[in-house]
């Protein structure tokens, strides 16, 4: 069977935004419009299509990303709708690293918001081409020309007006179309079965000067595309809109500029002028440059993936999902070649086989049977037992490797217990398929105490995973008080040199190594280096000893918390002939690295949140003490809008809480937005009372 759609009448895009943007309900009005639903959902009445969990419905944000197809103007979309909050940006990140252009939603009145500047770094961290829609122009405040230049200025980026709005606030009217340089109005209509009629009428005479001025502003940002165009545009010959259309998509796919749009999707306004961009300027699959992988055998050796029918089935795994009703579900992007329900690939992240005994096309919780799958398309397959986030699938005959998905790590823990007995196995189940499902949400057994550790990126993390434990799993769960995720480090570098012999009758243990720790500085990470000569430890040995280490890094020898920014180096040692093994040489790294960390001045590092506050002038003074006294530091006091917006740097630790206490201090005016930025030593008096405390529940 053919596919329905060509690579180039296809495209796989992302909406993302802040918070509160509008990110879901312009994804509904996009699903209506173009016929995938016949019923608008909205989030405030918890009946959007694409917000289908329990807990979206209720809080009215969207949780997951979900994904969905739907077809405008002969072309196929794949549509990925994405969290706004900070805590769920795990979701964007998968979903850029498989998606070939974005959509990026800004308030218009709330500009470029704290996520929304998250959001577009992880999008250029891939060099994602990206659409801008300046949304809720209806509402008071709107201000489209200062979000262009928020734009500009926080994001460094090259925004260029493709609309101008007809109208702000409650006088808004419709856009105009710069590229086609006509005006679109939008009528409430009772006709309609929207509720909405559109028509094209001339520039209104009052904006002539603004609409030349920025289509001028158009032709200068496509001169280094197409010169040719600029010498037309300059000579005053005509230009026809399709040369136009195609030198600035060849710019939006370089992403030398970036289309702002804009509308109100909840008034129904400028959506379908959207989804004419989306179509007009970001990428089919084939438009972006051939992916990259590797040899599962040699790192080294790379090897050229084109996206097309007629390679090689070659595609990465980048979301789990358990289903009630099919078990487990691994989300896929198909870069290369085709797949049929039924077949058997190699995961080449583990080195094994597994057959894929159903394809499924996901809407949301809805799905449908497919009977193949081909390059640049997004599915979902069934049976894929020992498939995770970022493992490679390919066809046996041409093992290759896909770079996988970086994920930060989590930086808040709980203690979690089941209520009664009958609930220990649920506990357990549950926590096992929510893992699978989450990269940033980790679950371990605290060895001392016998506890149940469960960690994510934030508090709301790990309230939605504890409420999904109830509602899904049908676990009663006693919870601990919030607990951050230390780190340890060591100071200064130190060599050691350690023997483990031990003779219990028969053949002995003997393993004899010397190593050397040094910092690797904030961000640097673990790095073992091999400078063993002449055999001083047989090669084959060296991976067991670098096992050692990393299993001894797990649970550091200062407070019991994981070490990080750590080089080993191993450059010398014995073996013997008959008592020497890997196990003897892992038991023995292992005791080296303890022993040497705890010499080398180790340190706990704590992590530090980029802390953003809205708020009235007249709270100001009470936030900025607030902060201080949370050992924070104020970066930066902007006005924005009439509002003050404080930007600081606040340890985690002192941040539990604070949602209530900016309430109190502010009557309930205040908002703020907070982000991981790095970790950061903690000062020595309060690690020492951490290090204490963390003995004291040990014994």
């Amino acid at each position: 069977m053919a596919r329905d759609y060509s690579l180039e009448k296809t495209r796989n895009i992302g909406i993302m935004a802040h918070i509160d943007a509008g990110k879901t309900t312009t994804t509904e009005r996009i699903l209506f419009f173009t016929g995938k639903t016949h019923k608008l959902g909205e989030v405030h009445d918890g009946t959007a299509t694409m917000d289908w969990m329990k807990q979206e419905q209720e809080r009215g944000i969207t949780i997951t990303s979900a994904a969905t197809t739907c077809f405008w103007k002969n072309h196929k979309i794949n549509i990925i709708d994405t969290p706004g909050h900070v805590d769920f940006t795990v979701e964007v990140e998968r979903s850029l690293r498989v998606l070939d252009g974005a959509v990026v939603l800004f308030c218009a009145v709330g500009g470029v918001e704290p996520q929304s500047e998250t959001v577009w770094k992880q999008s250029d961290k891939y060099q994602v081409p990206k659409i801008a829609f300046v949304n809720k122009m209806d509402r008071i405040g709107a201000d489209f020309f200062g979000v262009v230049d928020a734009m500009k200025e926080r994001l460094n980026c090259n925004a260029v007006p493709f609309q101008l709005p007809i109208g702000a606030e409650e006088n808004f009217e419709g856009v105009i179309d710069l590229v086609r340089r006509v005006a679109v109005y939008y009528y409430d209509d009772a006709k309609s079965n929207i509720g909405i009629r559109i028509e094209e009428k001339p520039v209104p005479a009052e904006m002539e000067d603004i609409v030349k001025k920025y289509r001028g502003i158009l032709f200068e940002r496509i001169a280094e595309i197409d010169e040719n165009l600029l010498e037309k545009y300059l000579n005053g010959e005509k230009i026809e809109v399709d040369e136009l259309k195609a030198a600035l998509r060849k710019a939006v796919i370089k992403n030398s500029i970036v289309p702002v749009f804009c509308g109100s999707s909840f008034k129904n306004k400028g959506v379908q002028r959207l989804l004419d961009g989306i179509i007009d300027y970001l990428p089919a699959p084939n438009d972006i440059e051939n992916i990259i992988g590797f040899d599962p055998e040699d790192k080294d050796k790379k090897i050229e993936i084109k996206q097309s029918d007629d390679e090689p089935f070659v595609a990465l795994a980048f979301k789990v999902m358990s289903d009630r009703h099919t078990g487990k579900l691994v989300y896929f992007r198909v870069y290369s070649g085709m797949l049929k329900a039924g077949s058997y690939v190699l995961n080449t992240t583990t080195g094994k086989r597994e057959r894929i005994g159903r394809i499924l096309q996901m809407h949301a919780n809805k799905r449908e049977h497919r009977e193949e799958i081909y390059a640049g398309e997004i599915g979902a397959g069934v049976g894929l037992t020992n498939t995770f986030t970022g493992h490679t699938l390919c066809n046996e005959d041409r093992p290759v490797l896909l770079e996988s998905i970086e994920f930060p790590t989590p930086v808040i823990s709980i203690a979690i217990a089941p209520k009664s007995t009958t609930d220990r196995d649920r506990l357990s189940m549950g926590l096992q398929k929510l893992a699978e499902e989450a990269p940033t949400f980790e679950v371990k057994i605290d060895t001392e105490s016998n506890e149940t550790i469960i960690s994510g990126m934030g508090e709301l993390h790990l309230e939605i995973i504890v409420d999904r434990l109830q509602h899904e799993f049908g676990v009663e769960a006693v919870i601990g008080q919030p607990q951050v995720a230390y780190r340890e480090t060591i100071i200064r570098p130190i060599e050691k040199e350690h023997k483990y012999v031990k003779q219990t009758g028969g053949r002995g243990q003997y393993a004899h190594l010397f190593i050397k720790l040094e910092p690797t500085g904030p961000g640097g990470g673990f790095e073992f280096v091999n400078n063993i000569r002449q055999g001083a430890i047989p090669k084959e040995y060296i991976p067991a000893i670098e096992k050692g280490i990393l299993e001894a890094m797990k649970e550091g020898a200062y407070a019991k918390f994981p070490v990080v920014d750590v080089r080993v180096i191993l450059f010398d040692g014995t073996y013997h002939e008959v008592d020497s093994s890997e196990m003897a040489f892992k038991i023995a790294a292992s005791q080296a690295f303890k022993s040497a960390f705890l010499a080398a001045n180790p340190a706990l590092l704590e992590p530090i949140m980029n802390v953003d506050i809205t708020s009235p002038a007249e709270y100001l003074g009470d936030i900025t003490g607030d902060i201080c006294q949370r050992r924070g530091q104020i970066l930066a006091i902007d006005v924005v809008r009439g509002n003050q917006v404080v930007r600081a740097r606040v340890p985690l630790a002192e941040m539990f809480g604070y949602a209530t206490k900016l309430r109190s201090i502010t009557q309930g005016r205040a908002s703020y937005n907070m982000y991981l930025d790095c970790y950061e030593r903690v000062p020595h008096e309060i690690a020492t009372e951490i290090v204490e405390k963390r003995q004291k529940l040990n014994k």
